[in-house]
């Protein structure tokens, strides 16, 4: 059974951090254009399960391809630690990146590809 746990994370500066509870026996490494270039390895979560701890009122949004998914990066360092938006059930959601949680090591996870480019 997966194990649920709290991780904090946040951008390079500090000024966005937040908390998120998951299991990371389901990680996605998204190709589209923008996951590619960030090197995004994603969790995705539902809104009870993620808490803004600082920054969310100052983040800049940047949207892009169908316009679903608002991608929130830090004003001040510019680092996209997590974005929002619809999942493909109209259900609100919070996609983590990974790369930007505390103590999380990325060799140990098992990352599904996800065919973002295409989609």
């Amino acid at each position: 059974m997966a194990e649920m746990k709290t991780y904090t994370g946040g951008c390079h500066c500090g000024q966005v951090r937040y908390e998120a509870t998951t299991d990371l026996t389901q990680v996605v490494s998204c190709n589209c254009s923008i996951c590619h270039k960030l090197g995004a390895v994603l969790t995705f979560v539902p809104p009870e399960q993620f808490k803004s701890l600082s920054g969310a009122d100052t983040v800049k949004t940047y949207q892009f391809n169908k316009k679903v998914i608002n991608h929130l990066h830090c004003p001040t360092c510019g680092v996209q630690s997590y974005s929002t938006g619809k999942g493909p059930d109209g259900k609100q959601m919070f996609a983590i990146n990974l790369r930007c949680v505390d103590g999380v090591d990325l060799s140990t996870l098992n990352a599904f590809p996800y065919n973002g480019r295409d989609a």
